[in-house]
């Protein structure tokens, strides 16, 4: 499911720390410690790691299991691209053509 070391890089990726890990996923700082110490793959409640692995997708990581599809192959995480949202009521700046000339 998630290893001690997927754990870490989402952290990495999100530049959150373990106590922020532990709120935003409803468990305490010694459970966080003790899951991301494990060597290889997390054992422990299934539902302390649905609420770890759900907080994680809330934040916008997406774990890469080992028969994923990728170049190399292996376990990873990725950081998902948010989607665009426009803001109401405000028009992207235009950039003047002389500096459009400029970046040429």
């Amino acid at each position: 499911m998630i290893t001690g070391a997927q754990m870490r890089a989402a952290r990495a990726l999100l530049g959150i720390d373990q106590k922020a890990l532990a709120q935003r996923s409803g468990l305490s700082l010694p459970t966080i410690q003790r899951m991301e110490a494990s060597d290889g793959v997390i054992r422990g409640n299934v539902d302390s790691l649905m609420k770890l692995v759900s907080a994680l997708d809330n934040a916008g990581i997406e774990l890469i299991s080992p028969g994923a599809p990728s170049t190399t192959g292996g376990r990873g995480v990725r950081l998902r691209e948010p989607a665009a949202k426009p803001k109401a009521g405000r028009q992207p700046k235009q950039s003047s053509s002389r500096a459009l000339e400029r970046v040429r």
